[in-house]
């Protein structure tokens, strides 16, 4: 496919400098367009911003600045060149700051405008591909999902290639990673968007009724079928199927639905006609699917047909950075739901989310969360709103004062004397903490490396000494 050229809008009042400029760029493979006022320019940018612009300051209708600024306040895609003449540098170095490309003083022969024009254009291709990457990459929220670390954007970057192609895609990951979530994003991405996206849990179903569930039945094919039903694969004719824990069909479905792959045609339970649809197959399992063909218990040909684009989910907890930007949208939504005030998390209970393993992934994280709101008033969510098992990382402090402990009751004098230099464990420990944090400057993930201990275990100990005190 030929790219189209580049295109070059010349601003200049001079009829006969227009054409001289214009002369200079013919054997160049560029798109020329002249025009005399300023305007003209902006009608012009209006209706096709140019790659680049060769802009005379000095106009018969405005300054010349003007038009330059309007580029950069609309944020044009157009690099811009401005012609300006002996003992007018400095307004060229100003019009630069303000986001000129490059100055050309007159009078310049062909070359010099050539090579300041290339090198104009090679310019703004970078700062569009450039922009192109950071937007690629910058991705926090994408078709259902919200997540912004580097998984995540490998995981987006793979549905972005595949969600036009045919080919079927095979999502593994734990339970309560989102392949659900995945699966839609490949149907709302690509050119199925505006047809069915059906989805089948295969876990869910009973294996007797398994069947009639994605091919359909006819009536009398078995107790209970008072008339004929659409299946699964009739209702997502034009669009996409998504079987989740496939793992958990049972082999001689398994044979059925590698047939439906191979061919795109299958029976209704209890008829003999063959029927034909178009879908797009997605599919899901938490197991490992190599393992289950090793056990015998996934048809190896089935695996082989299914697993064409493979996407692995990663863990929550292998998104750390996700953690909070994930539980403050969560807050924020079931904030609303049940009209509560809540708006942040306090920062030691920002440090325990981010640290907690998550072995139930965003699922878990979202019902800690729900529980919270539900549960309890504030505008802060502090840690001893959380629920278990998150609770059981809370560390209680001593309730009495560092430089006043709570006194024991009279008792039996000691049989030993007390050594001056031995202090309650509890003080050792918060001297040695606040050494570290004063040390690294109020630093505290700093200190926390010094100490090798987790930094939520430092933000849950000074909030602990905070309330006791208090």
């Amino acid at each position: 496919m030929e790219q189209t050229p580049p295109s070059i809008l010349i601003v200049e009042d001079s009829q006969v400098l227009r054409e001289v400029y214009s002369g200079y760029l013919a054997t160049e493979p560029y798109r020329v367009a002249a025009v005399e006022t300023g305007a003209e320019a902006l009608a012009a940018l209006a209706r096709h911003p140019p790659h680049a612009m060769l802009l005379d300051l000095r106009l018969p209708d405005m300054d010349g600045m003007e038009i330059l600024r309007h580029v950069g306040a609309q944020r044009l895609p157009t690099a811009v060149v401005i012609i300006t003449g002996h003992g007018s540098v400095d307004l060229a170095v100003d019009a630069m700051r303000e986001g000129a490309f490059d100055f050309i003083e007159k009078p310049f022969n062909a070359r010099r405008l050539r090579v300041t024009l290339r090198n104009a254009l090679e310019r703004q291709r970078l700062s569009s591909l450039l922009d192109s990457i950071q937007e690629t990459f910058d991705r926090d929220r994408y078709h259902g999902f919200i997540g912004a670390s580097l998984a995540m954007q490998a995981v987006y970057r793979v549905i972005d290639s595949a969600a036009a192609s045919k080919a079927t895609i095979f999502i593994t990951g734990e339970s309560g990673t989102g392949k659900e979530v995945c699966a839609e994003a490949i149907h709302r991405q690509g050119p199925r968007r505006e047809a069915p996206f059906v989805a089948l849990n295969c876990g869910a179903i009973p294996h007797d009724l398994m069947e009639s569930e994605i091919f359909g039945h006819v009536r009398g094919a078995f107790t209970g079928a008072a008339r004929d039903r659409v299946g699964a694969a009739g209702q997502a004719d034009g669009g996409t199927l998504f079987l989740d824990e496939i793992g958990e069909m049972d082999l001689d479905l398994q044979t059925k639905l590698l047939r439906f792959v191979q061919t795109g045609s299958f029976q209704r339970v209890g008829s003999t006609r063959q029927e034909a649809v178009d879908v797009r197959f997605v599919c899901a399992t938490n197991r490992d699917p190599l393992k289950e063909v090793a056990a015998g218990r996934f048809r190896e040909d089935l695996y082989y047909r299914l697993h064409v684009i493979p996407i692995e989910l990663p863990p929550l907890r292998a998104r750390q950075d996700d953690i909070l930007l994930l539980a403050e949208h969560f807050l924020q939504g079931f904030a609303a739901e049940e009209g509560k005030a809540f708006q942040r998390f306090a920062p030691a209970t920002a440090a325990l989310l981010r640290d907690y393993h998550w072995p139930g992934n965003v699922r878990q994280l979202q019902n800690v969360i729900r529980n919270v709101v539900v549960l309890h008033q504030g505008e802060t969510v502090d840690p001893e709103m959380l629920p278990p098992p998150l609770s059981e990382h809370l560390i209680t402090p001593p309730r009495a004062t560092p430089t006043e402990p709570a006194q024991p009751a009279p008792a039996a004098a000691p049989t030993t004397t007390p050594d001056p230099g031995i202090q309650p464990l509890w003080r050792v420990e918060r001297e040695a903490i606040e050494r570290a944090i004063a040390h690294c400057d109020g630093n505290i993930p700093r200190a926390a490396a010094l100490l090798e201990v987790n930094p939520s275990t430092l933000y849950r100990k000074r909030q602990a000494w905070q309330s006791g005190e208090g």
